[in-house]
């Protein structure tokens, strides 16, 4: 018998985070555990507003699926069960790490991953006055900076942060907030001050002007991508995806999602929601298979949980087993 406990999260932030959407102040998940016999598989989601998600949405979807979840229902028929987004995310994620702990084999190797190593993480800047950027930059740790964008002002403020680190590499990343006409002159100079990748210039459904996309950065879709389905359709406009696991529904489609996209010939980045170490921890597994990833969604909270994600300067460190997997 399989018993499912469902918690509302709420972790204070340190700082607000802010992006061309708004800005929060405290990281909002959902926390699943699955508890058969001595054994629990624990996993968190993010819901997302973006696509309708909140947290009593997402809590009411997995309710509805208690019978079949306690009568032990598998991780593959899940998939089938529910659609993509934070409620398959959370339940598939705590499938994998009980039968981790039931098996007494890690995530990784169940879910054939190389073994996990070290990774270098984006640390976001995000959006405000150019200066306010630029003293943040100066802070961060790592030398890989994602740049939140919010329209007008967009190359003062990749300058200021260019200023403040020139060691850098920065991603920008526009949240669908850029004006078609505006990407390419934005590219060309963003080109100039270490950018390496911009993220969903344009609104989702609104791709096709990267038909023909400006050759001096890669472009990643991010609002534009949530499963394998849109791989092959992304691939005509984007140079690399964001695969973030709140959107997939879970690990499982993650890594269908990151395999289609690499036989596609797509770059990957893994990222992440702002969330603490239990809703980071498969991504890092993940991130094994990644060209980048974006994973400093712990380093926002004022506290995280018990065994959390070490983070060291701009690299964060495999999950420990207490913690998930």
């Amino acid at each position: 018998m399989t018993t499912l406990s469902i918690e509302h999260v709420s972790s204070p932030l340190a700082q607000a985070f802010s992006i061309s959407r708004g800005a929060k102040t405290s990281a909002e998940s959902v926390l699943v555990t699955l508890t058969r016999g001595e054994k629990r598989g624990r996993g968190e989601s993010v819901p997302y507003g973006r696509y309708g998600e909140t947290i009593e949405s997402v809590v009411s979807a997995i309710e509805a699926q208690r019978g079949a979840i306690e009568a032990g229902l598998g991780r593959q028929e899940l998939q089938g069960l529910m659609p993509a987004g934070a409620a398959r995310c959370a339940l598939d994620c705590a499938m994998w790490d009980l039968e981790a702990k039931e098996s007494g084999k890690p995530v990784w190797q169940l879910a054939g991953l190389p073994e996990p190593q070290p990774l270098e993480t984006c640390v976001t800047v995000v959006l405000g006055e150019a200066a306010d950027m630029a003293r943040a930059a100066a802070d961060a740790p790592g030398k890989l900076l994602k740049v939140k964008l919010g329209g007008g002002g967009d190359m003062e403020r990749v300058r200021a942060v260019h200023e403040a680190r020139p060691d850098a590499r920065l991603i920008l990343d526009a949240n669908e907030q850029l004006e078609a006409g505006a990407l390419p002159g934005l590219a060309r100079e963003a080109a100039k001050l270490g950018v390496v990748l911009i993220e969903q210039p344009f609104p989702a459904g609104e791709d096709g002007a990267l038909l023909k996309r400006p050759p001096e950065v890669a472009i990643c879709a991010d609002e534009s991508a949530h499963t394998r389905a849109q791989v092959q359709d992304l691939a005509r406009m984007y140079d690399v995806i964001n695969v973030k696991l709140d959107k997939t529904g879970g690990l499982t489609e993650a890594l269908a999602m990151v395999r289609e996209a690499k036989a596609c010939g797509l770059g990957v980045m893994v990222g992440c929601m702002v969330a603490g170490s239990i809703s980071m921890a498969p991504a890092a597994l993940l991130g094994a298979l990644a060209d980048a990833v974006d994973l400093d969604g712990p380093l926002w909270l004022s506290k995280d949980v018990d065994y959390g994600l070490k983070y060291e300067g701009g690299t964060v460190f495999p999950p420990s087993r207490e913690l998930w997997g």
